[in-house]
């Protein structure tokens, strides 16, 4: 192991000795469960143990509430693909819906195309979902949205765009 990575190790050793408590008590009072206040103080330090250079941190605790903040908007924008899938996955007749194992990959995907997305406004991730989802023309997406045919253009030009921003890249 390179000494800079024996370095880093030992300096985010040292941060997690003195700040892992005072995250991990601000995350619980934000959201009031202990054991998600314990996972996210976790992998708020497995985040900064990835960090490119974690000596160059000079506000730590700054830097600790940015990233569990993060992750907290992560979970609820989780929550609530999860909800909005689950609404939907209602309205499918019983014959149809996907088996249990599925569930798990069909919203890990639905997060992918979120995070693919992301920056969007929200016209714009539903001009790409019903083009490249559910085959819509943008003259149908247009009827449906209540947009004109250039907004359709744009939006989903703006979507192309975040698709090769991710994997043109």
């Amino acid at each position: 192991m390179a000494t800079s990575h024996v370095a880093d190790r030992e300096l985010v050793g040292q941060l997690f000795k003195l700040n892992y408590d005072w995250l991990r008590a601000r995350v619980r009072a934000r959201l009031g469960c202990p054991y998600d206040a314990d996972d996210i103080a976790a992998e708020t330090f497995a985040r900064v143990l990835a960090l490119q250079d974690p000596s160059a941190v000079r506000e730590p605790r700054a830097l600790l509430t940015t990233i569990a903040q993060h992750l907290i908007y992560e979970g609820w924008r989780r929550r609530d693909l999860e909800k909005a899938y689950l609404r939907a996955l209602h309205n499918v007749p019983e014959q149809q819906q996907p088996a249990p194992e599925e569930h798990l990959i069909l919203i890990e995907s639905l997060l992918a195309i979120d995070k693919l997305l992301d920056g969007l406004s929200s016209q714009g991730k539903a001009v790409f979902v019903l083009s490249q989802l559910e085959g819509l023309t943008y003259t149908c997406i247009g009827e449906r949205l209540g947009l004109s045919l250039g907004s359709v253009h744009r939006h989903m030009s703006d979507a192309l765009r975040c698709c090769y921003r991710v994997f043109g890249a």
